[in-house]
């Protein structure tokens, strides 16, 4: 509603004429699901139109609007317009978002098809210099260089998401890691080609969570190169100690016919 025909409808007066032809009103709604009026209100001289209850279930608060009207001087009504209109509280659909925009990391499935815009900032002409050597060395490729290629705006953006990103330096499992166990000392670490090499670089460690997937170079984890666990120290056992200076030998003598006589008498050592 614009101003001009909000001012209208607060100084039009209501037309009793036109405020009694609720039969006619309700009569114009070519629908079952028509319930009990609701208000009127004045669109502007002799022009009123009429709400009623819409009850078609799923339109929850919605309202069927008709417009009457009579010419000057005239007492036939007749109808202008029927319309359903929400109300409060109505039930709407939320407001149309175009695919491309709504579109996630991860919607794309096996078989679909994802047409770039031909005004994507993210891509620049292939024949553009994009200040990166990486780019312009694959422009040029004997006649085989790509239509377009990342812009400067696009890798910013690129790097940005990957560095906040599960990969990126404040990952739990970055956070969880040695200090000193940082991807771009790492073994596995293999560097990316251009201005992202600064910064970037792809996991190479089959073992390592993040394996094929590009990494910041202060990312990190449990996996690195030079994590080393410390052998435990040996334990040092002393050798078994048998002191036989302490070894008293004490005579025991038999008892009578328990051994034939001139047999010694057996001695056991008493410590």
């Amino acid at each position: 509603m614009t101003s001009a025909t909000a001012a209208g409808r607060a100084t039009a007066k209501v037309d009793q004429a036109c405020a009694t032809a609720l039969d006619l009103a309700r009569s114009a709604i070519d629908d079952e699901h028509v319930g009990d009026h609701v208000g009127l209100a004045a669109e502007g001289d002799r022009v009123v139109t009429h709400y009623f209850d819409c009850t078609l279930a799923g339109y929850r608060g919605w309202r069927w609007a008709v417009t009457v009207a009579r010419a000057p001087r005239a007492r036939q009504v007749t109808v202008s317009e029927t319309v359903l209109l929400p109300g409060e509280g109505a039930l709407m659909a939320p407001a149309w978002v175009p695919w491309n925009e709504r579109l996630q990391p991860g919607d794309l499935g096996v078989g679909d098809l994802l047409p770039t815009r031909a005004d994507d900032e993210r891509l620049a002409p292939g024949y553009v210099f994009s200040d990166d050597p990486a780019v312009e060395e694959v422009g040029w490729e004997l006649g085989l260089g790509r239509p377009r290629v990342m812009s400067r705006d696009g890798r910013l953006e690129v790097a940005q998401r990957w560095y906040d990103g599960d990969h990126g330096p404040d990952a739990p499992i970055a956070v969880a890691a040695p200090a000193g166990a940082r991807c771009g000392m790492c073994g596995f670490y293999l560097p990316l080609a251009g201005t992202l090499r600064k910064v970037f670089g792809v996991c190479g460690n089959l073992f390592a969570p993040d394996d094929g997937r590009v990494v910041s170079a202060d990312h990190g984890c449990g996996a690195h190169s030079e994590v080393m666990i410390d052998a435990a120290a040996p334990v040092e056992e002393l050798p078994t100690v048998f002191d036989d200076g302490e070894v008293e030998t004490v005579a025991v003598s038999r008892s009578a016919g328990s051994v034939p006589d001139g047999d010694p008498a057996e001695s056991y050592g008493h410590s």
